[in-house]
């Protein structure tokens, strides 16, 4: 498993790096512009200085709607900062200067459209972007986008749900590369006390579909929920909690500082909580 293609992407090498040493994956989503591109720069340092794995840039949209509240109230406030696709690139060249950390677009498919597939695939790439996770885009429809993005060498992440069968994991699965994004639960993002009773049997159904990481996301914002995870996924994706502390921090420094804190209480969890085991299918 250790012999990784030297044309993968740096979010394949990762997971790689983390099945070997046993170690939950830690995603952190945050949206890029809140509350300015500059302050996102910070943030990102922050998050890989700390020991997040993959991070995911949040384009954001003007109607948002898997996202809750959070996420939604920042993608308002980096609109309202001016924040475009064009910038999210040009941030992604900044981050490139000091690190190495794997990248992740997440975007609404309509910024990606109006940019055109191919420019966007070509820019994203020679930014230093590794995947792009078009949230509304089914992959019956991804066909195009697969190819172009393929031809980049960006992966291309598809969302699997509860609600998806089995046929359907397998079909998201196929279109997937990097990594399998499989949602915990219905309805939209946000921080949860507790993970849902039935996120083991629907971690196994994705496991018969896929060879791929999982990364399990939606509710995810306690170290006790990585506890549980570490002996079920691959990765867990941290999102509305990480940009509920960039909202209430007065400053950028004190938003970076909070974020570091907060995903290194989360590495710990995954480096001792349950051993990574392979769910028996």
């Amino acid at each position: 498993m250790s012999d990784v293609p030297s044309n993968s992407t740096r979010i394949s090498r990762r997971f790689v790096e983390l099945r070997e040493s046993g170690e939950l994956g830690i995603v952190a989503y945050i949206t890029a512009g809140d509350p300015s591109l500059d302050a996102t720069l910070k943030f990102v340092l922050a998050l890989a200085e700390a020991g997040a794995d993959v991070i995911e840039l949040g384009v954001p949209f003007s109607d948002p709607l898997a996202d809750g509240p959070t996420i939604q109230r920042a993608s308002e406030r980096a609109l309202k900062s001016g924040t475009t696709l064009a910038g999210v690139m040009d941030l992604v060249r900044r981050i490139r200067q000091s690190s190495q950390v794997p990248l992740v677009l997440f975007s609404y498919y309509n910024p990606i459209l109006q940019m055109g597939l191919e420019k966007f695939a070509s820019e994203a790439a020679s930014a230093g972007a590794d995947g792009v996770l078009a949230t509304d885009l089914t992959p019956e429809e991804s066909e195009d986008y697969r190819r172009i993005l393929g031809a980049h060498q960006l992966d291309t992440i598809f969302l699997g749900a509860p609600t998806s069968t089995d046929e359907r994991l397998a079909k998201i699965a196929t279109c997937s590369s990097g990594f399998l994004y499989l949602i915990s639960r219905t309805g939209v993002t946000g921080a949860k006390d507790a993970l849902p009773d039935d996120l083991p049997a629907l971690l196994r159904r994705a496991r018969r579909a896929t060879q791929l990481p999982i990364a399990v996301g939606f509710g995810i914002s306690l170290p006790g929920h990585v506890s549980v995870l570490g002996g079920l996924a691959d990765a867990a994706v941290v999102g509305s909690a990480l940009v509920s502390e960039i909202e209430k921090a007065q400053s950028a420094d004190a938003a970076a500082a909070a974020l570091g804190v907060k995903i290194r209480s989360l590495k710990e969890a995954a480096r001792h909580g349950l051993s990574r085991r392979e769910v028996a299918p």
